[in-house]
């Protein structure tokens, strides 16, 4: 089994991704931290244990953390995940409560643990990247418990936020910015699951209305029927589950590794991710910003049928 960490902002995304990384046999749901994004820090907890429990995880720690960006206001999304972040569904809420202390606290913990074991850890951002950022600068030590940072945001191309930026980058590139370079320096491998590939797995309405059986399976389908909407398809993308694919199962996606940037500037591209796809072997010495230190795998393509398959697997097998 891998080792996992999952960072969330829990909305209808990230309530798939959770599903999978709770229940896929393949995976060690090691804990969960909470941060502010597509909804406001209270409901992102109260989301996410409800999700766990859903899941049949009781048995996960989930912390809270970070409620707001390092320097500007936080805004959400409720016009894309409801008022509560899981769809408005009334889906019967979880009564646990999160750990004492806060989830850089409880990242701390489990990496150094991990360290101390050589079981490494894959860290998987779904979110605004708050709570990485001050995890890298506040105990740099615990990097020494991490396999690699498997992160959904950015893009190589459009954004969605606004049409330079990605919304868990724009929501705060600061934070984006100082885990991209405390990850260099410390160095952590470093995946960009990016809107390229965002909403390349998909599953069809048709399909989610088979699940049935479990909570896992009855969340699952509510989860698709809602995304699928909102959006007015036959079908809905995973979104942030697709990381979580990703991390099961490497062989279905195809990375390029690049340098990569984060705008903290700019009226219109503030949050941009810049993937430079310059080739570096070339002369570009007249560039006055250098390369960047932060050389990251971009993913390209991934097999969306596979992918999808996967995870139905899991949540069906709930």
């Amino acid at each position: 089994m891998k080792p996992v960490i999952l960072d969330v902002d829990t909305g209808l995304d990230d309530a798939c991704a959770l599903l999978l990384a709770a229940r896929h046999p393949e995976l060690d749901l090691k804990a969960v931290t909470c941060v502010g994004g597509n909804v406001g820090i209270d409901d992102v907890v109260a989301n996410t244990l409800t999700v766990l429990e859903a899941a049949g995880r009781a048995d996960v720690p989930v912390a809270r953390g970070a409620g707001l960006p390092l320097l500007q206001p936080m805004k959400a999304a409720p016009h894309v995940h409801g008022a509560d972040g899981l769809g408005d569904l009334d889906w019967p809420r979880s009564t646990r409560t999160p750990v004492p202390g806060h989830a850089i606290e409880l990242l701390r913990d489990v990496l150094r643990a991990a360290a101390a074991s050589g079981e490494l850890v894959t860290l998987i951002p779904l979110a605004p990247m708050t709570n990485i950022a001050l995890l890298l600068r506040t105990y740099p030590d615990a990097a020494a418990g991490l396999r690699e940072i498997v992160f959904m945001g950015g893009a190589a191309g459009i954004g969605n936020a606004t049409a330079s930026a990605e919304f868990n980058i724009w929501t705060d590139p600061e934070a984006a910015a100082i885990t991209l370079t405390a990850a260099a320096e410390l160095g952590i491998p470093v995946t960009m699951y990016g809107l390229d590939v965002f909403y390349d797995v998909v599953v069809s309405r048709e399909r989610a209305q088979a699940l049935s059986g479990s909570p896992a399976a009855e969340l699952a389908r509510k989860l698709i029927e809602k995304r699928s909407e909102l959006y007015g398809d036959a079908g809905a993308s995973i979104g942030d589950g697709g990381a979580v694919c990703a991390v099961i199962d490497p062989a279905g996606m195809t990375t390029q590794r690049f340098p990569l940037r984060v705008e903290l500037a700019g009226s219109w591209s503030r949050g941009r991710t810049i993937v430079d796809t310059r080739d570096w072997t070339s002369d570009l010495n007249n560039d006055p910003h250098g390369q960047s230190t932060s050389i990251v795998d971009v993913v390209t393509t991934v097999d969306g049928g596979r992918y999808a398959e996967l995870w139905l697997a899991a949540v069906e097998g709930a």
